[in-house]
């Protein structure tokens, strides 16, 4: 009988062994070190489309998953884990802090609530309720006293769906292609997410969970339909028609859902379109656009960019693919914005310094997140640092000392030496992503304007919606152009609003007919339909 396969890992925490069977179908490493308790960030569904799950190799040698070509050890080489396997040999491996699964999330469960509510709770029987936003990567929850609207605890945490892929359209693939991808990511989203936050909020309240007497949820539409196990395939096609989008009353227990007794529901909020969903409904009843005469925006500048603007009577929303960039994927040093991440940036070019502020204060950050992502294109075009189109000028590279270096796709600034980590950088390849994503959504809110016949100066209020937005500094925001002719004063920071509203609908029934209403009302318009997106598009690629 072959001897077992010996891997040892090293992380932050300190250095493991795990064994592995030479006989085994040969899994990935990801695979493996999932088993041995080291899940990571496998962002892009396992498709080694993101760095979410890289390792440095520093013993031995493995195999490329596509074509069995040997990776070897040395020189710091690193490996997309999901896109490798073991060679027959013992290896020793280094997993950086950004790469595992198991960062405590800095989500945001503070919202604004612009509108005047009712005491006329939703479950009047019962003492306490659940609100509840599910987003794409994190959940947040509150529990509610009902008599009385005071929030009795709070708990949030990553989606665990995450680790079938970072992006909905991922998430809908799967589903598309494999049977058992509903119930998988179901499972995931109540079992793995929902339950523990349940449990932890109850706990932190001293509440019995069969005192819960329902449950309100504000999430995207593939999150809904994911939650109610509907499968999402018709949204990954044109004309990306969802099953529903209609407010549903399900029996909280027959998802699986552990709180209340028998009659216990949980409440979908409606939802607009296919990719502007009922977190965007609550969010324009919690900010209270829709009852303002405009011109009004709402934007949260996630994965989608979802956007929704009124002037009048006229109520029109789109959805535009930002992409994950703004959560980090993809990029050389990129992570959510998690404890240890860089989410401020200052910049000085002669002699060239960074002032780095990191989420928890410590002193070696693990990677970047979105919030200093906007911060660096903002400071670092003021400084003469970047180009308009996002390359470094030749004459910062030649006075930089050693902290931009070149390479194959360009070249690189180190913005800290982060000990083992082995620096934290910004390349030339990230800037890229990183302005179409910004393109994107600024492209979105311009066309969505010149539908209205409007333009950025005439709009009275812009509401900046979810954590990144409340992140975010607003000067930079408008300066790098995410926020494209707009001015800090018309921007007002509005928190997680989808939250906002679950917490409305679940505390005044009255607002839930507010936004069913909102939902039929509001027109979802195709933004590649509309002829001037794409020069809008291209002419934001640029920083201004």
């Amino acid at each position: 009988m072959s001897p077992a396969i010996t891997i040892g890992v090293e992380t932050p925490d300190g250095w493991r062994e795990l064994r592995a069977a030479p006989a085994e179908p040969a899994p990935t490493l990801t695979e493996i070190l999932e088993r041995g308790g080291f899940p990571l960030n496998t962002r892009c569904g396992r498709r080694g489309l993101c760095s979410g799950c890289e390792i440095e190799l520093r013993k031995g040698s493995l195999l490329r998953s596509g074509d069995g070509g040997r990776i070897e050890a040395g020189g710091g080489v690193r490996v997309k884990s999901c896109q490798a396997r073991l060679a027959g040999e013992s290896v020793e491996l280094f997993v950086p802090p950004r790469s595992l699964l198991r960062h405590e999330p800095a989500i945001v469960s503070d919202f604004r609530v612009n509108v005047p509510w009712a005491q006329n709770p939703l479950f009047p029987s019962a003492p306490f309720g659940l609100a509840v936003d599910v987003g794409t990567t994190t959940v947040a929850l509150m529990l509610c006293d009902l008599a009385t609207g005071r929030v009795a605890a709070q708990a949030s945490a990553f989606n665990a769906q995450i680790r079938f892929g970072e992006d909905v359209v991922t998430r809908i693939q799967l589903c598309s292609t494999a049977p058992e991808g509903v119930p998988r990511l179901q499972r995931a989203l109540v079992a793995e997410t929902l339950n523990p936050l349940i449990r932890e909020a109850c706990g932190e309240a001293g509440v019995d969970p069969r005192e819960i007497g329902g449950m309100v949820v504000a999430a995207n539409t593939t999150m809904l339909h994911l939650l109610a196990g509907v499968n999402p395939r018709s949204m990954g096609v044109y004309p990306f028609s969802p099953v529903f989008l209609e407010h549903r009353t399900l029996a909280a227990r027959r998802l699986g859902l552990e709180f209340g007794g028998d009659g216990a529901e949980i409440h979908l909020l409606p939802g607009p379109a296919a990719y502007v969903g009922a977190d965007l409904a609550a969010g324009i009843v919690a900010t209270g656009l829709l009852y303002d005469e405009g011109p009004a925006v709402h934007v949260d500048a996630g994965t989608n960019g979802e956007i929704i603007a009124k002037v009048g009577d006229r109520l029109v929303g789109c959805a535009t693919a930002a992409g994950p960039a703004f959560e980090g994927a993809g990029l050389l040093s990129g992570t959510r914005a998690v404890r240890g991440a860089i989410e401020r940036v200052r910049l000085r070019a002669e002699p060239f310094e960074a002032e780095l502020g990191i989420i928890g204060g410590g002193a070696v950050p693990l990677g970047i997140c979105g919030s200093a992502y906007i911060d660096f294109l903002g400071e670092a075009r003021r400084a003469g640092i970047l180009r308009p189109a996002g390359r470094f000028t030749d004459a910062f590279c030649a006075q930089a000392d050693g902290a931009i270096e070149a390479g194959e796709l360009g070249r690189k600034l180190r913005l800290h030496p982060a000990e083992a980590s082995g620096g934290i950088w910004i390349s030339e390849p990230d800037i890229a992503r990183l302005l179409q994503a910004k393109a994107a959504i600024a492209a979105g809110i311009e066309t969505l304007l010149g539908v209205l016949g409007v333009s950025a100066a005439d709009v009275k209020i812009l509401h900046l919606a979810g954590g990144f937005g409340m992140h975010l500094s607003i000067g930079h925001a408008v300066g790098c152009g995410l926020l494209p002719g707009f001015s800090p004063q018309q921007v007002q920071v509005v928190g997680n609003t989808s939250l906002g509203g679950a917490y409305l609908a679940l505390n005044d029934r009255s607002l839930l007919e507010e936004m069913i209403a909102a939902s039929e009302k509001m027109e979802s318009i195709e933004l590649n339909m509309q002829p001037g997106f794409e020069d809008s598009y291209v002419s934001n690629l640029l920083l201004p």
